[in-house]
């Protein structure tokens, strides 16, 4: 495989900011990578829209990822992956790597009690996460969660109001606590430590490592993977306001 071939970027979407989680996890697992990362802020959320809109928004996106001579895909979004992974790979020829919402993981946990996951409604609806609860989900409790991911659009990772919000959400768990947690939205791997105060000593578990691990799987079976002497980087896009890019940035490099 020529050597341009293996430095082309790798291209990464979500309906917004919070695929930056996997984004984050990639650059530490493949610091020779170029990436670039589309928020499709525009059209925020897709959790809860139709699987014909998500799958439309889907193809709009990978369609510019591949105009910008992407190597290969991430779908960063476990909505998106419900409702557009499988035809996507029917349309395009190059690798498409998806979200798994951590499941299986989490079932190794799982002994007397419940394991709760945390998804948007169209994840917990979509045909993805109800073969992997056919499969993984014995005592599984699905708990979906509209506007939550929207608190990190906001950069609220940590304010009085998620917490509040928290709260309520999760007022029916806390006389007996879950056995582990799967986030099942990349943007909720940012509310981690907000999410852990009221569920203190639980293990949080979300899919991002399994997914990069795939894809470089992907890229070392077509002879795709950079070398180890090229110098990585991050390009951030958004089709909406300007500011999710620095947002994006911002959570790119922190700690949570």
């Amino acid at each position: 495989m020529a050597k341009m071939e293996s430095t082309r970027p790798i291209g990464m979407f979500d309906s917004g900011v919070g695929g930056v989680s996997v984004l984050r996890q990639a650059r530490k697992m493949l610091p020779a990578e170029q990436f670039i990362f589309y928020g499709d802020t525009l059209h925020a959320p897709y959790g809860t829209k139709t699987r014909e809109e998500v799958l439309q928004l889907s193809r709009n996106v990978a369609e510019k990822l591949i105009n910008m001579d992407c190597k290969a895909i991430v779908i960063a979004c476990n909505t998106a992956t419900s409702a557009a992974a499988q035809t996507l790979r029917q349309i395009y020829t190059l690798p498409i790597i998806a979200m798994e919402p951590a499941l299986k993981p989490a079932s190794l946990l799982h002994r007397d009690g419940y394991v709760l996951s945390l998804a948007t409604p169209g994840t917990i609806k979509g045909e993805k996460y109800q073969q992997l609860l056919q499969k993984y989900g014995e005592g599984v409790v699905s708990l979906p969660c509209p506007g939550m991911m929207e608190f990190v659009e906001q950069g609220e990772t940590d304010s009085p109001a998620l917490h509040a919000f928290l709260t309520d959400l999760f007022a029916p768990y806390q006389e007996k606590l879950p056995e582990a947690i799967v986030l099942g939205c990349t943007h909720y791997v940012f509310l981690k430590n907000a999410i852990a105060k009221h569920f203190p000593g639980v293990p949080l578990i979300d899919g991002n490592e399994g997914t990069v691990r795939q894809l470089k799987h992907m890229l070392m079976e077509k002879d795709l993977l950079a070398g180890e002497n090229e110098e990585g980087g991050v390009t951030l896009l958004s089709s909406g306001d300007p500011g999710a890019v620095q947002l994006m940035d911002k959570l790119l490099n922190s700690k949570e």
